[in-house]
């Protein structure tokens, strides 16, 4: 009887079986190859050099992404459309080739800062489209490894990438999630910025708002930690998943250091021709008992305060959706977002779109909300670009996939960490509108960064 293949020697040969399907030479464009994964892909395996992940524990997805296949990269005020003429070259063409009939397609990550133009030390471009050589997806108990290539080439240079690939690959499929680690000693160092300049922050912007010159600001913070030890990011993103199972985990490494997030927020998702996104605004801390917590949610729900907060956002997504849509349906909530340390008011808006619009035109209309900048858009972002004291970077930026046909689902960056070994950067903010307070808003912030700072503590 003879011995069932390894999984290499099956990767190999089904590689090999199939390579002469794909027209390598005649094709100017680029082709994927989809093969089926392993029955049980629990998680995406660190692998060396440029990554992306992204999963969502409710929804049981995964996607990531290693390599680069093809990538392009923008700044400036036209950058999404600049990549959305890319998109449209390179995407209409895109061959992909199914032979085990997994129903799964390739992806690429489109990306972008908070504002145009502005860099920060996370070692990103301002805004980027990026096709990975290789991508492991796990989608309603489906997985599949789809290989990419930018043509032409040809089959031998090819089958060397590819089976590169393969050999760093097939030995940690089967890996499950990581064990812990015994807890680093985590310490804090200096935020930008301090309470002081916080507070003075808060009551320069309150004075805005009372003055009518903006209606609602959302002020960053970013706070530096340290561990004993480099941060284990497969540990960081696990504990982040199982933790909170409702927001999107978002790990991309490219340069200098590793940029992940844990968010709440989807800036859209658009199926057909519906577009779904989420208004997001006014928070309450859990407590950890579940009468008191009962009474935090009435609470929120009854507090005019947060209300003002929540309607500003609704109505704003409302009216960017607006252009992109035929109808928008009528709105109910807000209703109670229950995460792991913290309740939102959440609104989904939800529309038919018109036709011609895509991913890149609904990512131009709605970034950014006034979840992350403020109301209206632009004296928000003026007083942002004057006052606040650190350059947010990719920090409540967007990040998502975008299919073939352009279409797509994007994610605020949201309790976002940039970490280098075992330094990180943590980001969080609040909204500011009539009725805040300084002292308030501030510990609203340190709920906020208790999210990454305490899986931290894990990884």
């Amino acid at each position: 009887m003879p011995h069932p293949l390894k999984p290499l020697d099956q990767l190999r040969a089904r590689l090999r079986q199939t390579l002469d399907l794909l027209p390598l030479a005649s094709h100017q464009g680029l082709i994927s190859l989809i093969l089926q994964g392993p029955q049980r892909l629990h998680c995406a395996p660190e692998l060396p050099g440029p990554a992306f992940y992204l999963a969502h524990g409710q929804r049981g997805e995964l996607y990531a992404g290693y390599g680069i296949a093809a990538e392009w990269q923008a700044d400036g005020l036209g950058r999404l459309t600049m990549l959305r003429q890319v998109a449209q070259t390179w995407f209409k063409g895109w061959i992909q080739i199914d032979p085990d009939q997994s129903g799964l397609v390739g992806r690429a990550l489109l990306g972008f800062a908070a504002t145009p133009g502005q860099h920060d030390g996370d070692g990103l471009p301002n805004a980027l489209l990026w096709l990975p050589e290789l991508a492991l997806i796990r989608s309603q108990n489906r997985s599949a490894l789809i290989l990419s290539v930018r043509c032409p080439t040809t089959a031998a240079t090819l089958r060397t990438r590819w089976e590169y690939w393969l050999e760093h690959l097939a030995g940690r499929l089967g890996e499950s999630l990581p064990l812990p680690l015994p807890a680093p000693i985590v310490t804090r160092s200096a935020s930008r910025p301090d309470f002081g300049e916080w507070c003075s922050l808060v009551l320069s912007a309150l004075d805005e708002i009372a003055n009518r010159r903006i209606e609602k600001v959302v002020i960053g913070r970013r706070q530096g930690m340290q561990g004993q030890r480099p941060f284990d990011l497969g540990r960081l993103k696990a504990v982040l998943g199982e933790r909170f199972p409702a927001c999107q985990v978002i790990h991309i490494r490219r340069g200098l250091g590793d940029f992940i997030a844990a968010t709440p927020e989807r800036l859209f998702r658009q199926c057909g021709d519906w577009v779904e996104a989420d208004a997001i605004a006014g928070t309450a801390c859990r407590s950890g008992d579940a009468q008191r917590d009962l009474a935090r949610q009435r609470a929120l729900l009854d507090c005019p305060k947060n209300r003002r907060e929540h309607q500003v956002v609704v109505e704003a997504v409302a009216k960017s959706l607006g252009p992109c849509c035929r109808r928008l349906e009528n709105t109910l909530g807000p209703q109670i977002l229950a995460l792991n340390n913290a309740y939102h008011l959440h609104t989904q808006v939800r529309g038919v779109l018109r036709p011609g619009i895509d991913a890149f035109a609904l990512a131009e209309c709605l970034h950014p909300t006034p979840a992350t900048n403020g109301q209206p858009r632009a004296a928000a972002a003026d007083w942002l670009r004057l006052h606040e004291p650190f350059a947010r970077g990719w920090y409540t930026g967007a990040a998502g996939l975008i299919a073939p046909d352009l279409s797509g689902e994007l994610w605020v960056l949201l309790r976002c960490a940039h970490i280098q070994g075992r330094e990180a950067e943590l980001y969080a903010g609040a909204g500011i509108v009539a009725g805040s307070d300084p002292e308030s808003e501030w510990q609203e912030t340190e709920h906020k960064l208790a999210a990454m700072s305490q899986a931290l503590q894990c990884a």
